[in-house]
């Protein structure tokens, strides 16, 4: 792929992560005309304004999630997750008026019951970079490491940070194409994805940076007896013991890139906005003036 110009560059936002901060920073004094709290609608607006603002994206998608307890993972794993509270009903009212506030604005909103926004993210990149796209995903969720290619970043906006490929290694410590077998033999506590017991962080990093892959590890297990590596023969006995259940959880850590989101070049492309629905959401959120003209502006 040659040089990339903001028109090659597709911005695939993590939606339902800035409506949980905006949930939990945002104080519970806005209402809506029905008298419904609507803080993360404030602050998932105002993340969105300034996203819109800054980076004038001309190909964008905010993916939501709506899988908490229907994803195709706990079909697999049917523990996936159960560790997690569900929305009280007041904040999925809220996530609802946050996805008709990215449509409204032409933006294309990405939404299933049975893929995860992740997998809804890595299935976008995955369609438009066969049309020569780079992507930029805004969130900082270390899962989407291994989505991140050569012309790729990461955007963790409330921090401001952004990072490639070398990022990704400088954060975890394994390459991106490592980051799914990583996350599957350390596990993802966040997820009750429970990986190999006993090995941590350090220890995966340590034998995918020897061994290659997951694959390779348990097809060499008695190499792993002698590496320099602290508790190397007892690593390699929860590494036999647990064969399974780590190719169980690799199931669960890869995104999945196959969704039907993103078939043609233009498929996220920006939209013009609705005034009309823009104008009613203002009135039954009851946005302030300054909302109101930064939304406007951006029809």
């Amino acid at each position: 792929m040659g040089a990339v110009s903001a028109a090659d560059t597709v911005h695939l936002v993590d939606g339902s992560l800035y409506v949980f901060r905006a949930w939990h920073s945002m104080p519970d004094e806005f209402h809506g005309h029905d008298g419904h709290p609507v803080n993360a609608v404030h602050g998932f607006t105002r993340f969105l304004c300034e996203l819109l603002e800054r980076s004038r994206a001309e190909h964008i998608a905010v993916a939501f999630d709506a899988s908490l307890t229907t994803s195709f993972r706990n079909a697999i794993y049917p523990a996936y997750k159960a560790n997690r509270d569900l929305p009280p009903p007041q904040l999925e009212r809220q996530f609802a008026l946050c996805r008709e506030i990215a449509a409204a604005l032409g933006l294309t909103v990405l939404n299933d019951h049975r893929y995860e926004a992740d997998d809804l993210i890595g299935s976008a990149l995955w369609g438009l970079r066969s049309h020569g796209f780079r992507g930029v995903i805004v969130s900082a969720d270390k899962d989407f490491g291994q989505l991140i290619g050569e012309h790729d970043e990461q955007w963790d906006f409330a921090k401001n940070l952004r990072w490639g490929p070398t990022g990704v290694f400088e954060r975890m410590g394994v390459h991106p194409y490592q980051v799914a077998d990583y996350l599957a033999l350390c596990g993802d506590a966040v997820d009750n994805i429970p990986g190999v017991p006993g090995i941590g962080a350090k220890t995966a990093a340590a034998l995918l940076a020897h061994f290659g892959s997951l694959d390779a590890i348990l097809e060499r297990v008695d190499e792993v007896a002698f590496l320099r590596i602290r508790g190397a023969a007892s690593c390699a006995a929860r590494l036999r013991e647990h064969a399974g259940q780590a190719l169980l959880c690799r199931r669960l850590t890869r995104i999945a890139l196959d969704v039907a989101v993103a078939e043609t070049a233009d498929a996220l492309s920006r939209r013009q906005g609705d005034a009309s629905a823009v104008d009613d959401l203002c009135e039954r959120i009851r946005f302030g003036p300054l909302t109101r003209a930064r939304l406007r502006a951006l029809i």
